[in-house]
């Protein structure tokens, strides 16, 4: 479990199968996420395939919680590469604490660059979701690439650590 000021992170498990699913087709929540089957026995069967891939260090999915238990969200680590790990399928509902996108952000990053030994992570955000992408800037994120679709970028563990730096004491 990876824990900061207000919330905590752990791995999803098929009890988790029914949140996913309602969170993933909350037209609030899901305007810039990829589509996928909304059927909670489907969501469970996703679970049962992808902890292969989190036993083999492949992929890693966590509910986000406030401190007192209550879910408030998800965050995925894939498409890890020699040098670098991605990380999205990061919601956040109306349960979130004030601060839970920056401290969500932060333990992604703890657990890429500590736990798993990365210096630098790549990630995409579509085009549109300005408020997302304004966040992985002020983060110190570059875009490196961009296509008709999502801008394309980088992070690395010293950005990251500049950013740890202006948010004192929430990790």
């Amino acid at each position: 479990m990876l824990i900061s000021k207000t919330i905590q992170m752990r791995l999803i498990t098929e009890d988790d199968a029914e949140f996913i699913t309602e969170l993933r087709s909350d037209g609030k929540y899901n305007t810039y996420l990829s589509k996928s089957d909304t059927s909670v026995e489907a969501q469970k069967e996703w679970i049962r395939a992808y902890k292969l891939k989190e036993v083999n260090k492949e992929q890693f999915y966590f509910i986000i919680e406030r401190l007192d238990g209550t879910k408030c969200g998800t965050v995925r680590i894939y498409d890890i590469k020699e040098d670098s790990f991605c990380w999205g399928s990061w919601i956040l509902n109306h349960n979130k604490t004030r601060y839970a996108a920056i401290e969500s952000a932060l333990l992604v990053y703890q657990f890429g660059f500590e736990f798993l030994g990365f210096a630098k992570s790549h990630f995409d955000v579509m085009k549109g979701n300005e408020k997302v992408v304004n966040f992985h800037k002020k983060f110190g994120a570059v875009v490196i690439d961009e296509d008709e679709d999502n801008l394309y970028f980088n992070i690395s563990k010293d950005a990251v650590e500049n950013c740890k730096e202006k948010f004192g004491g929430i990790i």
